[in-house]
């Protein structure tokens, strides 16, 4: 097992704002009567690869000519209990390679976080690269449950035939992948719903969850969730004033949002969001498509596929 490498301690969030915060979060799912929130799409990762991701965020970043600040920059034991205090009950790492020789790495350190972080669900990576199904095979025997694919950072086709190997066994286990796979903020070679598409056809069985709503190809991918029964997308960052601004919702797809309350799963993009966490919730109410779906949405559909049960009073939840 992998130590853990402590990272540099930084200033907490002032403790009244997280307060209000914390209240605001938690007034969204006290009146909705749920237990908390599951949030799919969360980024812890090793310290050192954090801080690059962070410092590509303070130059460039992925929009041109708009700053996007980090609103949760904060030291990891605060970033957890930052998410514990909005009452997310389980959360993954959402960690990525962005070249070869690093995902067996990552995900030693993704291992470690989760057994030392029981309200994580038990994260993984890969990247195309022979021995990428060894090592997942390995992750899967560990108890990861949720696995990440960056197709933008890593610079890779999806149905790459050095990946046919891990699709396999994931369909296999049905373990689901969240995959950045749309083309914002920012494309890649090898974004968009096409390579998706071809990679769907052959692996029909395959859990995934795309991420961004597949943001801007909205239409297109909530097209695969509506045809394949084990496409999801999570809600990352979409709906929000800031996204909609630059890569908007079409209102007339909205219908298609209540159709599919069973395949959506909440995602925040926490820490890396420039604007505060209970945004990620008013978007969503904003959509106004009801509580039932706002429940679906925020907790339940992410409850059933990873089996995740209430927690007792003073207990952890199950999620691992």
């Amino acid at each position: 097992m992998q130590h853990h490498r402590p990272e540099p301690q930084e200033d907490a969030a002032p403790a009244t704002e997280t307060a209000r915060e914390s209240a605001e979060v938690v007034d969204f799912w006290q009146r909705l009567g749920l237990p908390g929130l599951i949030d799919v799409h969360t980024h812890f990762m090793p310290a050192r690869v954090l801080d690059k991701v962070w410092q590509y965020f303070d130059s460039a970043g992925p929009l041109v000519g708009r700053p996007w600040p980090i609103a949760y920059r904060h030291d990891e034991a605060t970033r957890i209990e930052t998410l514990r205090g909005f009452g997310v009950r389980a959360f993954s790492s959402m960690l990525y390679p962005h070249k070869p020789d690093m995902a067996a790495w990552l995900n030693s350190w993704a291992a470690d976080f989760a057994a030392r972080t029981p309200d994580c669900l038990h994260t993984a990576t890969f990247y195309p690269e022979p021995g990428a199904g060894a090592y997942v095979s390995e992750a899967l025997r560990a108890g990861a449950r949720i696995f990440k694919s960056h197709v933008q950072v890593g610079d890779y086709s999806p149905d790459d035939p050095l990946l046919d190997p891990v699709w396999g066994l994931l369909s296999d286990a049905g373990a689901p992948t969240v995959i950045h796979c749309g083309s914002g903020p920012a494309p890649g070679r090898f974004t968009g719903p096409t390579p998706v598409a071809r990679l769907l056809a052959r692996f029909p069985r395959l859990p995934l969850i795309v991420a961004h709503m597949g943001m801007p190809e909205y239409a297109e991918f909530l097209d695969l969730a509506e045809r394949y029964a084990n496409v999801h997308l999570d809600t990352t960052m979409a709906f929000t004033r800031f996204t909609e601004e630059q890569l908007p919702f079409d209102p007339a797809e909205r219908p298609r949002l209540a159709g599919l309350q069973g395949k959506i799963l909440h995602g925040s993009d926490f820490p890396n969001i420039p604007y505060p966490y209970a945004e990620s919730l008013h978007a969503l109410t904003r959509l106004e498509l009801g509580d039932d779906w706002l429940r679906a949405v925020t907790y339940d559909n992410a409850a059933r596929l990873f089996g995740i049960t209430p927690p007792g009073a003073g207990e952890a939840p199950s999620c691992r």
